[in-house]
């Protein structure tokens, strides 16, 4: 195994967590190598790195998504590694082989352990095998028929999921056995044009359940660790929203056995680099295995807020073969952190992805707070890849003040030009249930209309523009049709 530092990586992705491997990349004084496509070639992460390769493709996610291309990219820049962040081809084993054939490291789990872990199906009967909880299930016997009775069997409702999906794609909540087959079929039709496997499986439905993650490590060898749990319940259509560490209301000795859990299944696996272990937990506190995501998180800064812990500086030191030594013992848990994700969707409209250009941004600066973004004024927010635009992220002695300070930043977070969610993320957050902890994954859908907008009358409408055109100089020369050359000027005037 290699154990030494590397020189050059090459980031399998974009955006914001492309982002945030270049700053830890830049800090441990490793090269960097961007990809793009020709829609992104302004972004911020082309901008950051130190080099930058274009890459091809039908559109702008396949180009993301041919591995040859990718692998013959990090060769021709003389990288001796490839991170693949999180999303595109993250838990992809056909990638991971090809990276490692070709003489590269890939920063992530061995191919055979995403193959394993990667699919619901044989992941849930390894987890079983290690006495780990798992909700009773059917999995796929090549019969519809035969799979739609011994589904029936187990009892509604039932949740039918994509073996080798994740998102919430090809998921669905069955409760009698009229809507079985149709909720089948979509699921397998979903399955099938998501991630190209239509296998389903189905399991027991918990109702109100809550969904906790253990962020684990491990070495490769056997010895694996949880850097604590995560909670990650508010959710809507199954897309994780809102998340935070520690898990709110749980009790010390369910958090203990659920991240017993998670560890003794990283370690059973010789697992190694990062990865989650997600749970669904009971209402009585009965707790079973979900899956296992074998890579970086979405959420992973709540983890690092609360530990001190630089994750992506952790996966490189797995990846270079130094195993776990940067993860002090005891490991420290300090305060409590949230991470709002700031998405390109209008609430009002059903949620619906937005396009426009960013007008302005303005981004609330204090030393409890990190906006993970690849963001910048003039930017073109299209419908090209997932609408998550940046995370807000804050930290707190308490619970009760990291929520205070999360609205007092999306407050403060002026982003213009295209429609978001940070209305709706504050109204969430400053609902009495989530205040309170009381939180489920029907958090969301049981409290919609509570986190409706209130209406604003007339003066108040005419305030808010008022007070953005004073405040907003790109607002202002939008409002009132500024022309060129005068709106770059600004307010001198010839």
């Amino acid at each position: 195994m290699r154990s030494q530092p590397f020189r050059k990586i090459l980031i399998a992705n974009r955006g914001e967590i492309a982002c945030r491997i270049l700053r830890t990349l830049k800090t441990s004084g490793v090269a960097s190598v961007a990809i793009h496509h020709a829609v992104e070639d302004r972004s911020p992460h082309v901008g950051q790195a130190d080099e930058a390769v274009e890459i091809f493709g039908d559109t702008p996610v396949a180009a993301h998504l041919d591995v040859e291309q990718i692998v013959a990219a990090a060769q021709g820049a003389g990288a001796d590694a490839i991170h693949p962040g999180y999303g595109f081809l993250s838990e992809n084993a056909r990638f991971a082989a090809a990276v490692e054939a070709a003489g590269l490291v890939f920063v992530g789990p061995d191919a055979e352990t995403i193959a394993l872990m990667g699919d619901k199906i044989s992941a849930r009967n390894f987890a079983r095998a290690q006495g780990v909880p798992v909700a009773p299930s059917v999995t796929p016997t090549g019969d519809l028929s035969s799979f739609l009775a011994a589904a029936e069997t187990i009892g509604f409702p039932l949740l039918i999921k994509a073996a080798a999906g994740g998102g919430g794609k090809g998921m669905s909540v069955v409760r009698s056995a009229s809507e079985l087959r149709s909720a089948a079929r979509i699921a397998a039709s979903e399955a099938e044009r998501y991630f190209g496997d239509g296998r389903i499986y189905a399991e027991t439905y918990v109702e109100r359940p809550r969904h906790i993650e253990v962020q684990i490590a491990g070495d490769g060898d056997g010895q694996a660790l949880h850097l604590y749990e995560r909670e990650c319940s508010v959710q809507r259509r199954f897309q994780k929203i809102i998340e935070e560490a520690p898990a709110a209301a749980l009790a010390p000795a369910l958090r203990d056995d659920i991240c017993a859990a998670a560890a003794r299944l990283a370690s059973a696996a010789h697992y190694r680099n990062l990865g989650t272990v997600e749970f669904i937990v009971a209402a009585d506190g009965r707790f079973f295995f979900l899956e296992m995501n074998t890579r970086l998180q979405v959420e992973h800064p709540v983890t690092e807020m609360i530990t001190g812990l630089d994750l992506v500086r952790l996966q490189l030191e797995i990846a270079a073969g130094f195993g776990l030594a940067g993860v002090p013992r005891p490991l420290p848990r300090r305060g409590h952190a949230i991470e709002c994700r700031v998405c390109a969707e209008d609430p009002e409209r059903d949620f619906l992805p937005e396009t426009g250009t960013l007008a302005v941004l303005e981004i609330p600066s204090a030393p409890w707070l990190r906006f993970e973004n690849a963001l910048a004024p003039g930017q073109r927010i299209g419908t090209e890849f997932d609408p998550m635009l940046a995370k807000l992220v804050v930290h707190g002695d308490t619970r009760e003040q990291a929520v205070e300070r999360a609205l007092q930043a999306l407050d403060q977070l002026a982003l213009l030009g295209v429609r978001t969610n940070i209305d709706y993320l504050a109204r969430v957050l400053d609902h009495p249930g989530f205040r309170a902890g009381e939180l489920h994954t029907g958090f969301l859908q049981e409290h919609a209309a509570a986190l409706q907008p209130k209406a604003l009358d007339a003066a108040a409408t005419d305030a808010a523009v008022i007070a953005a055109a004073l405040g907003f100089r790109n607002f202002r020369n939008v409002v009132f049709d500024v022309p060129e050359p005068y709106a770059s000027i600004g307010a001198w005037r010839n």
